[in-house]
């Protein structure tokens, strides 16, 4: 029995396929989305891309801002000797070459212990990268180590090969503490932190400055108060005044963890202490040259963790580095909606 073409079911279904298809065709339901389709986060100055911190923060411990002044002071040290040994004063030449020994012979366990294994240290000398301030502080520092020590023990030998290697060392640990004494203010400006990188053309006078006024300060401290000393500490102190006042004046948007909140007041305070404090000492108080001193370590030292500290917070503030790229994203820097970023403690590290 052949069935009709025209059936009413046959019909009605095929209308409602049809029906049925043209919906679809006409709205189509939506595709999947897939990360290749998936919309391109919008970076904001408080949640950075998908909530994650566009810059990671310093990770660096303790050691490293004890490093950089004992590593500057060291190399100023070397520097001074150099001067006093022109000058013909071969005591101080001693006095001067001790210390910067002392503070070579610090330095790399203080490096050590930040990386955690001694192989570390030692694979950042397998290579030369002069393009890199942490390679050539490293290579700076394993060079400065045997040629102050030679000088040292040259000054101190009656004859022999060491006296006569000691004026050629003593020149080139002069040479090579000037870099230790300024390579560690580099290597903070050539980072992408934005109140580092900012303070690029600041940051190496600063520690140069400030490893100089240290080494005076340990050689006043230990007796050497002749007018060498007192026009080094004078000059230091007036370099730490003119940078305080510098960071006071600026009103950039990465400058604002310099002025805010805990890191603005260490910065405050350890330029304080090496700045206005010393320097009216020595001044007005000319009996008052070893407190001068004292303040002036205590200050130069304070610095080097709040730098640190301020490095911290400043990553952690978007706005700042959208700033330094010349986007408007975030506000200004003392605008009330920009709050200042808390600086981390100098333990909070890995």
């Amino acid at each position: 029995m052949n069935r009709d073409p025209r059936d009413p079911a046959r019909e009605a279904r095929l209308d409602r396929l049809k029906a049925e298809a043209q919906a679809l065709s006409a709205d189509p339901p939506p595709r999947p989305r897939t990360p290749e389709r998936a919309p391109r986060p919008e970076p904001g100055a408080e949640s950075g891309y998908y909530g994650e911190p566009i810059l990671k923060p310093p990770v660096w411990t303790w050691e490293v801002p004890l490093y950089l002044f004992l590593g500057g002071t060291a190399g100023a040290a070397a520097v001074i000797a150099l001067a006093a040994r022109l000058a013909g004063d071969l005591a101080q030449t001693r006095v001067a070459l001790a210390i910067a020994v002392i503070g070579a012979l610090l330095s790399p366990p203080l490096l050590i212990s930040d990386l955690g294994r001694p192989r570390r240290f030692l694979n950042m000398l397998r290579v030369v990268k002069v393009r890199s301030p942490m390679s050539v502080g490293a290579w700076v520092l394993v060079g400065f180590t045997p040629a102050v020590a030679i000088a040292l023990a040259g000054r101190s030998s009656a004859g022999g090969l060491l006296a006569i290697l000691a004026d050629p060392a003593l020149a080139l640990s002069a040479l090579l503490g000037m870099g230790l004494a300024t390579y560690t203010g580099v290597l903070l400006a050539v980072s992408a932190i934005p109140v580092w990188s900012i303070h690029r053309s600041l940051l190496p006078p600063h520690f140069a400055a400030s490893a100089l006024g240290s080494a005076a300060a340990l050689l006043e401290l230990l007796g050497f108060l002749g007018p060498a000393t007192m026009r080094i500490g004078l000059a230091a102190s007036a370099v730490e005044v003119v940078i305080g006042a510098v960071i006071e004046l600026r009103r950039r948007r990465p400058d604002r963890v310099l002025r805010h909140g805990r890191t603005g007041w260490a910065i405050r305070c350890g330029g304080i202490l090496a700045g206005p404090i010393p320097l009216l000492l020595r001044i007005a108080v000319p009996g008052a040259r070893p407190i001068a001193a004292a303040s002036f370590l205590l200050g130069a030292l304070f610095t080097r963790y709040a730098w640190l500290w301020a490095g911290r917070a400043s990553a952690a503030d978007l706005g700042a580095l959208f700033a330094l790229q010349g986007d408007p994203a975030g506000p200004r820097a003392d605008s009330p909606a920009a709050p200042a970023t808390p600086a981390s403690s100098p333990r909070d590290s890995r």
